[in-house]
């Protein structure tokens, strides 16, 4: 590994103090395959070049110098010298023009695609052509382009959601201080509980939004300790079962004997199984019944709530883990499944969700198991 070329000797201010200075890279017979196509062919064309030049030299010294003679014809000495350096100087002028058009055309559409990108139209797209390092660079900017325009609509849809999630609780609030104020509500229990209850939804909306911000972004800090899973299932599960029978919902667990260990934060794993309980109870008529699972599979452990409600549209479940996405008459925030794949995933884990309409939703839950001992 060799430094770059006109590096500083000393490490800048801002430079990373993780980073080593000077930085390294490859030798150039260390790299990809296409990038080193892409310089010969610079090489390459830089020797037409030369050689044009040289062409163009022998032509205008073969003019001034009366030209060249292979041999007395007839009607006098026959002069090859300047035609066949016209027809050199042409052809040469020809092949380097061609070359140059056709990598330099691409590359000012990339050029003015960029310009747009940067004065915000996410939409713009390039054509791929010209040799084949240009349409390979012309194919990453399509696909960053997508990601940007994709990211910009994500942007544009979580504002929009957050605002009208914070719009009820916001009016409900306004609308029974303005009455306390005016002298039409008394300040009594029946009236100030609400706004207390109301303020409650928007203290959870906001650690929820902010859960979800860190787990996506990779940001969010860990706990992690060995855990025993189907202990600290069970006593959510049984938390959960006042809720349960007051619905006259079956609520029971199924623990499989002799299952690993796992290293997780069992907060933020307890939070994941209450979302599923939650949204389990939510959708479960009086009369079903919702299973717990708590079984062992290949190199992890496997947490599954199973639940008798209505089921989910098969067009609907592949959204049910986007947030603020509320299939159906579902209720909540559409966060609480986001939430759940967002801390799952930063253990390393995997949510999944199978459903069928009229029968019933299982969300398993994946966790890898820690190494035996």
């Amino acid at each position: 590994m060799r430094p770059p070329r006109h590096v500083p000797p000393h490490r800048p201010p801002w430079w990373p103090e993780t980073e080593p200075w000077p930085p390294t890279g490859p030798p150039p017979w260390a790299w990809p395959a296409r990038r080193r196509r892409f310089v010969w062919r610079i090489g390459l064309l830089f020797v037409l070049f030369v050689a044009l030049a040289f062409g163009a030299f022998g032509l205008v010294f073969g003019l001034v110098s009366g030209g060249f003679h292979a041999y007395e014809g007839p009607r006098g000495p026959f002069f090859w010298g300047p035609g066949f350096g016209l027809f050199f100087l042409i052809s040469a002028m020809f092949f380097i023009g061609r070359a140059l058009r056709r990598t330099a055309v691409p590359i000012a559409d990339l050029m003015e695609a960029a310009g747009q990108i940067a004065d915000g139209d996410y939409s713009t797209r390039v054509p791929e052509r010209g040799p084949s390092e240009v349409r390979q660079l012309a194919r990453a900017f399509n696909s960053m382009a997508a990601r940007l325009e994709a990211t910009d609509q994500e942007r544009r849809g979580l504002l929009a959601d957050v605002t009208h999630e914070l719009r009820t609780p916001l009016t409900v609030i306004q609308g029974n201080l303005e009455g306390i104020l005016d002298g039409i509500y008394p300040a009594d229990e029946a009236h100030v509980a609400p706004i207390l209850d109301e303020t409650r939804v928007l203290s959870r909306l906001i650690d929820d939004l902010r859960t979800l911000s860190l787990a996506e972004s990779g940001a969010l800090q860990l706990q992690k300790e060995p855990t025993d899973l189907a202990a600290l299932a069970s006593e959510t599960v049984a938390s959960f079962r006042p809720e349960a029978d007051a619905g006259q919902i079956s609520l029971d667990m199924e623990t499989e004997r002799g299952l690993p260990g796992v290293q997780v934060d069992p907060a933020r794993i307890r939070q994941v199984l209450d979302n599923l309980l939650s949204n389990a109870l939510r959708h479960t008529p009086p009369g079903g019944s919702i299973h717990v699972r708590c079984l062992a599979s290949p190199g992890s452990v496997e947490l599954a709530v199973a639940d008798t409600g209505a089921g989910i549209a098969p067009e609907a479940l592949p959204r049910i883990f986007d947030r603020f996405y509320r299939a159906g008459e579902s209720k909540g925030m559409g966060l609480g499944l986001a939430i759940a794949k967002g801390l799952v995933e930063a253990h390393g884990g995997q949510i999944t969700a199978e459903s069928e309409v009229g029968q019933g939703t299982t969300v398993t839950v994946r966790l890898p198991a820690s190494p035996s001992p």
